[in-house]
């Protein structure tokens, strides 16, 4: 469904993507992790034609997306819903426009039937009869379920979830796993999710990749993925601070330094 072929992306000079190849099945949940700031979302929005690359190729259902532009994009487009890390919802807009935001621009869709499928769209998240509602008014997961919805409303084939599980809580985030599997399951949709959750890229995937370095270090089932030999892989599925991966970590000997230093003051006769 997706071919992601030798793509590169630089900003200012720093390089973010390095010639990264990614093969997405199609009705398949991928799961694209690593750090933050490692370049994850810069990938999703290649996907959809948000950024151009560098180099490289992005190939949706044997289409090459970074050749279009304008109405053949836009297109292109309508294969996609896009849950946004912060929901992204419209301030000014009610929970119903919000969702129906899409059907009132793309489509020819009578006000009736946009609002039948506003109703579906939310009740297949657990939100039903809330279409009044401003967005100022929900928790964070109902805004992470409303964008869930609207990513709905156009019947896509791929749904980008980027970092799905940020800011709420677990067991709010265990609710939006379970209808990442959900859809995957039931719709057959194809889904690219981007995270640093572990807990819900195990919980998700049928695969995973991780970005490193700006590259794919590996891809794997979760099985393989908790077997990596790799040991770059292991320290970050652990979470652990000694590793391979040091980039923007504290120097461990520093606060032995300071706590040295400051116990040396403290002994000194006033």
């Amino acid at each position: 469904m997706i071919q992601i072929r030798d793509l590169s992306k630089a900003f200012n000079g720093t390089p973010v993507l390095r010639h990264v190849t990614l093969a997405i099945k199609a009705g398949e949940t991928m799961v694209v992790m690593g750090r933050s700031g490692c370049g994850k979302s810069v990938l999703l929005k290649h996907l959809i034609g948000l950024l151009k690359p560098d180099a490289g190729s992005v190939h949706v259902d044997g289409i090459d997306i970074t050749q279009l532009s304008g109405r053949s994009l836009d297109k292109l487009r309508m294969k996609f819903g896009m849950l946004f890390q912060s929901a992204a919802l419209f301030d000014s807009m009610s929970v119903g426009e919000n969702v129906g935001f899409a059907l009132r621009e793309h489509t020819t869709m009578s006000p009736g039937a946009i609002r039948k499928r506003v109703q579906e769209c939310l009740e297949m998240v657990g939100l039903k009869g809330i279409e009044a509602l401003a967005p100022s008014e929900l928790s964070g997961g109902m805004r992470k379920r409303v964008g869930l919805a609207r990513a709905l409303a156009m019947h896509p084939e791929i749904i980008l979830y980027d970092e799905p599980t940020t800011g709420i809580d677990p067991v709010m985030a265990d609710v939006i796993n379970r209808l990442i599997v959900a859809l995957r399951d039931q719709l057959k949709v194809t889904s690219v999710v981007v995270t640093h959750d572990m807990s819900s890229a195990y919980k998700v995937a049928d695969r995973m990749a991780m970005l490193y370095n700006g590259s794919i270090l590996q891809v794997g089932t979760p099985e393989e993925i908790r077997r990596s030999a790799n040991p770059a892989v292991q320290q970050f599925i652990r979470g652990e601070a000694e590793g391979p991966i040091q980039e923007g970590l504290p120097d461990p000997n520093a606060f032995s330094r300071l706590a040295l230093g400051v116990s040396a003051a403290r002994g000194k006769p006033r």
